[in-house]
């Protein structure tokens, strides 16, 4: 029997009325600007709501268009916000729903990585998590029929992060996708200039990003790592903040879309 882990941001992050959202994902992609063709074996996305950082999160998504027919599997890691944990914790559910309908987990992949000290399950550590959620709707539209291993990492390092991603690498039928927005609560101008920072260091592969300067940092230095070590080549999509699309300018909150690709950026 499934056991269903419901929706439980839709209607607040993004619409919950299926045919408002796939309006919505769907514009938000066709809206977002063209780029390079990268190839993306991997992806940093934002995980506000769809009005702050929806256009971000599209710039990654709309990257992946060339290739989404190839894409069976997503590996989606984001940081914990709820319920704290040790270590990368999976769900007991079989399923994530959201408003488009069931996305069915990788059961032979989640196996895989069972006995690995790093890994925890855990329902409520999932239950209320946006992190991964938003994501969701994205990849429905964009791929249709693909596996979901969902993975919410607390206190990991880079080497376990990593260790993850190594078990599950596959080819171009496997895509990464780390949730993560950048600083928060900023003055814009300030924002401005601590998230491209961050940025840079990313694209330099600097596997010390602290929470401060993006909350989904432990993922993110795991990918990073793994990307060094695999010759993966990063590409800044795109950066802005909530100031820019949403949101006033006294306190902001920052998001960059970054494709990693097997590969030269031009290839």
């Amino acid at each position: 029997m499934n056991a269903i882990r419901p929706p439980a941001v839709a209607g607040a992050f993004y619409p919950g009325d299926p045919q408002t959202l796939t309006a919505t994902v769907d514009r938000l992609l066709a809206g977002a600007e063209a780029t390079s063709p990268v190839h993306p074996k991997a992806l940093i996305v934002p995980h506000a709501g769809y009005i702050y950082s929806g256009p971000m999160a599209a710039r990654g998504y709309a990257s992946l268009l060339p290739q989404a027919g190839q894409i069976r599997r997503v590996i989606l890691l984001g940081p914990t916000h709820r319920v704290a944990v040790n270590g990368i914790a999976l769900p007991e559910a079989t399923v994530f729903a959201t408003p488009l309908g069931n996305i069915r987990l990788d059961a032979q992949a989640i196996t895989r990585l069972a006995d690995l000290p790093q890994i925890v399950f855990s329902d409520p550590v999932h239950a209320f998590e946006h992190s991964l959620e938003v994501h969701l709707p994205f990849l429905q539209r964009l791929l249709g029929d693909f596996t979901l291993v969902p993975l919410a990492v607390g206190h990991a390092t880079p080497d376990e992060v990593a260790e993850v991603l190594d078990t599950l690498w596959g080819g171009p039928e496997t895509l990464i996708v780390v949730s993560s927005d950048l600083s928060h609560f900023l003055p814009y101008a300030t924002a401005q200039q601590v998230d491209s920072n961050t940025c840079r260091h990313i694209l330099q592969l600097d596997t010390h990003i602290h929470p401060e300067q993006a909350c989904g940092a432990f993922p993110i230095n795991g990918l990073l790592l793994a990307a060094s070590r695999r010759g993966l080549q990063p590409a800044l999509l795109g950066l802005c903040n909530s100031g820019d699309t949403a949101g006033d300018r006294d306190r902001v909150v920052g998001y960059a879309a970054i494709a990693f690709s097997e590969g030269a950026p031009d290839d």
